[in-house]
Order: structure tokens, then sequence, then C-alpha cells
């Protein structure tokens, strides 16, 4: 019997970002609960090249999961203290997490800025 010379697979590499799963004792018990862990994760990471309208078609399907999630809150948090570079994570897309950090970097500037009460002031009133 003659066997046909091995030939190997040619696969053409598409760099997708892997989805990161949290580990419990890293992050708590939140990720257990979450709705999307019965989803595919196609839903909440893009595809390379993804077309526009496919993407925004595909993040608010993936909103809408979150929509209905018991951990969305835990989940939002996590994303933006890690921070997630990517998907879609507590009802929050990766753009819309870069806002919300810029947000919260630009109040927390300014808050460091503003003189505090005058104690003198406060003392008299």
């Amino acid at each position: 019997m003659q066997h046909a010379p091995h030939q190997p697979l040619q696969v053409a590499a598409v760099a997708v970002p892997k989805p990161r799963v949290p580990s419990r004792e890293e992050d708590g018990p939140w990720h257990a609960e979450a709705v999307c862990r019965r989803d595919e994760a196609g839903l909440f990471f893009a595809p390379s090249k993804e077309p526009t309208a496919a993407r925004l078609s595909r993040e608010e399907a993936a909103k809408r999961v979150c929509a209905r999630c018991p951990v969305m809150v835990a989940c939002r948090e996590h994303a933006l203290l890690q921070p997630e570079p990517y998907g879609v994570w507590g009802g929050l897309t990766a753009a819309e997490r870069r806002v919300v950090l810029a947000r919260m970097r630009r109040r927390a500037a300014e808050l460091r800025q503003s003189p505090g009460p005058d104690p003198v002031a406060a003392a008299a009133g």
C-alpha cells in the first residue's frame, strides 16, 4: 500500500485578539454568573477587518446580552480597571471604555488642581 507524501497544512495567519478569561482567584466569582459565558465569544470580540456595519450590529447584539446580565456592573468595573483593550465588556465597547477612562482621568486631574476649602473661613462660618 502506497501512502501519499505528507503535505504540511498551510494556514493563513489572522491576528485576532484572544479574549482573556479571568480566573476565579484573580477577579472573584462575578464572571461565573456572566450571561456571556453561555454565548459565543465572537459576539463580544471583533474578527479582523470587520466591516463597520457588521461591527456595529455585532456590538449592539453583545450589548443586548450585557443588558440582561446580573453582573454587568462588575464586568464593566473589571474592564475599566484592567483596562481591557478589546471587546464588549459590561455593555461598553473598547472605544466607549476609552472615553469613560479619559473622563475619569480628566475629573481626577481637576480634583487634584482645585484648592481645598479655606479652614479659616470654615471655622468662622
